[in-house]
């Protein structure tokens, strides 16, 4: 596979601009495209990871971090994959290892790459792999995690030949390891109001986006990346308990990168491509109007890496960063309301973090989704006892809120 790996072609000079003027560093290298999920099999994961007794203890790592550029072509720029990292860290019973191990030689063999001098490393004209088996891991080893008796890791590194991932980005997700499972908020009983006419007596509010926003800009759904990872067993889109992909003889990831890298990777990269060549929601607009207008303050606290708050005209605070468990907020004092629009789940703790400062949480959510010609149901994860949820789309209620603020206004 070349690298760089053309993402999109011959950029418009309208697209040109944006990557100038939206894809720098910012709050963030937005050039950057980051995703780990680390998956355990123990008693508390036993629903998803079939833990059944002491000696159950799979684990599977995935990060990967992609770099993206302007690429030179003769006629116009085009976006590029500069660099590729991807790491996957599997343990399990030394025979699922073994196994696995060989089907790794086998799909080598089968994808066409070169074994290096010294073994441990081969190479596919622009990528590098290099497989690493362990005894006792060390990160286990840093950190004092003990492994069922039998048990063995394998490490895959594939990478860009002239990428070397530094030590913070090796040890990343380990770090995210150590901050253990996450366990779901418990509901509580808010209520439901049937618009957001209450933020009017709740100015100024300030507000946190999820992927409910991207959606509607037309960006796959980030269960889409579980898909391409095979992080779960899902396919399609019921909304259920999925099973973790843990066991490696049964993990199709590496199989898919080795044999047919090219249509894999053309997969990494469609999420990064749709955020890229998305717009700005009219839900988008209507917050910058908010914002315009003294209702909205501070800046988007945002759970999407696809930059439409930024080039709508709004500042962001990123909140999906994995060096930061729970990665800090800018607050505005005074702020009497946090409306989170379309997030599922509080895995940052802004809400929480909003209820201790005594801010009123509204929540703006359809609660599922169309699919088919099917209303398929998706709750809120941990909505609370004084919470208020509006069960409508961003589109049509922030869009119905700036009507009314601007008729209350004169």
């Amino acid at each position: 596979m070349d690298i760089p790996y053309i993402v999109i072609d011959q950029l418009v000079p309208d697209q040109q601009q944006v990557w100038k003027t939206y894809f720098g560093d910012a709050d963030r290298p937005r050039y950057i495209e980051e995703g780990i999920w680390r998956r355990t099999q123990e008693k508390a994961t036993a629903g998803q990871s079939g833990w059944a007794a002491s000696d159950d203890a799979r684990r599977r790592i995935i990060h990967y971090r992609y770099r993206y550029g302007l690429v030179p072509t003769t006629a116009a720029p085009a976006i590029g994959l500069t660099d590729l990292y991807l790491y996957h860290s599997a343990s399990a019973p030394a025979d699922e290892v073994a196994a696995h191990h060989d089907a790794l030689w086998d799909s080598l063999a089968a994808g066409g790459w070169k074994e290096a001098p010294g073994g441990f490393l081969w190479t596919r004209r622009d990528l590098k792999c290099r497989i690493t088996e362990h005894d006792v891991h060390p990160q286990d080893a840093s950190a004092g995690r003990t492994l069922p008796a039998g048990y063995r890791s394998l490490d895959v590194q594939i990478a860009s030949v002239s990428y070397a991932p530094p030590p913070a980005v090796r040890q990343l997700p380990w770090n995210v390891l150590s901050t253990g499972i996450r366990f779901k908020d418990r509901p509580g009983t808010p209520t439901r109001v049937p618009d957001l006419s209450v933020l009017a007596n709740l100015r100024p509010f300030q507000v946190e986006i999820g992927c409910g926003t991207s959606v509607e800009a037309g960006i796959p759904p980030l269960h889409r990346l579980h898909e391409i990872y095979r992080v779960t067993d899902r396919q399609g889109h019921e909304p259920r308990e999925h099973r973790f992909t843990l066991s490696p003889t049964a993990d199709p990831l590496l199989h898919e990168v080795l044999t047919e890298p090219e249509e894999k990777t053309a997969e990494f990269v469609e999420m990064f491509r749709a955020c890229f060549l998305a717009e700005p929601t009219p839900a988008m607009w209507a917050l910058k109007e908010l914002k315009d207008a003294g209702h909205l303050v501070g800046p988007v606290i945002t759970n999407n890496f696809d930059v439409l708050a930024a080039r709508a005209g709004l500042d962001e605070c990123f909140m999906r960063r994995y060096d930061q468990a729970v990665p800090d907020v800018e607050w505005v004092d005074g702020a009497k309301a946090l409306l989170v629009v379309g997030l599922h789940a509080d895995r940052r703790k802004v809400q929480a973090r909003a209820r201790a400062r005594g801010m009123q949480v509204v929540y703006l959510d359809p609660e599922g989704f169309w699919h088919d010609g099917q209303f398929m149901p998706y709750p809120l994860e941990g909505p609370q006892d004084g919470d208020l949820v509006c069960r409508a789309t961003a589109a049509e209620a922030l869009r119905a809120l700036v009507n009314l603020l601007k008729q209350q206004a004169g």
